[in-house]
């Protein structure tokens, strides 16, 4: 944070999408990867795009989790992803917001495509 921003302390965060993107070469390794987080944590894992759907640049599944399970599900992907990105953003809302400033990535940053995003979300069954 920069010395003169003020800390937003008023949003709730409600959980977080993590997008692990893949392509053909890496395809097994991702399922394998999302499957895996599934099974351990109470998550809810999505379809296992073969295709850029919504703003991501690549081919992805996201792993929907509660604010709750944070400390739990991103140091486990962190060790576990192997040289897969991993897009974790949080959900406050405010979808535009939430993907171009609050993202973290894991491996490289990849280009969204923004301007598909609302500024205002819909509510994201966690």
């Amino acid at each position: 944070m920069s010395p003169d921003a003020t800390p937003v302390t008023d949003i709730r965060i409600a959980g977080y999408h993590a997008h692990v993107y893949f392509d053909a070469s890496t395809l097994g390794q991702a399922r394998a990867l999302c499957e895996a987080a599934a099974a351990r944590f109470p998550l809810k894992m999505g379809r296992v795009h073969e295709k850029p759907v919504g703003p991501h640049p690549d081919w992805s599944c996201q792993l929907a989790f509660k604010a709750s399970l944070f400390a739990d599900v991103v140091p486990w992907l962190a060790l576990n992803r192997g040289s897969l990105v991993v897009f974790i953003h949080p959900i406050t809302g405010q979808d535009l917001i939430d993907h171009r400033d609050r993202a973290i990535w894991m491996g490289a940053v990849r280009p969204l495509d923004l301007g598909v995003l609302p500024e205002q979300s819909v509510d994201y069954d966690l």
